[in-house]
């Protein structure tokens, strides 16, 4: 079983990954239409559907954190 400070580390390096894939790197220059989702050109879906999976992701990996009370003030 995995701790939770992994599982932790695992969404922090997926939110990463998240954030490079929606940068569209692999979009190639030069014209042509680009592909629509929902009336939105891919590049944007695709970086939309990142930021929105990277935010459960973080908000999850919130969740997960411990923190310690007991020796404040």
């Amino acid at each position: 079983m995995l701790s939770r400070r992994r599982v932790r580390a695992v969404l922090l390096a997926a939110i990463v990954v998240l954030f490079v894939v929606s940068v569209p790197w692999y979009r190639t220059g030069g014209g042509g239409v680009p592909a629509k989702w929902l009336g939105l050109p891919d590049w944007v879906a695709v970086a939309l559907v990142c930021y929105v999976v990277a935010a459960v992701l973080n908000a999850v990996a919130w969740l997960l954190t411990d923190f310690d009370d007991e020796g404040r003030p």
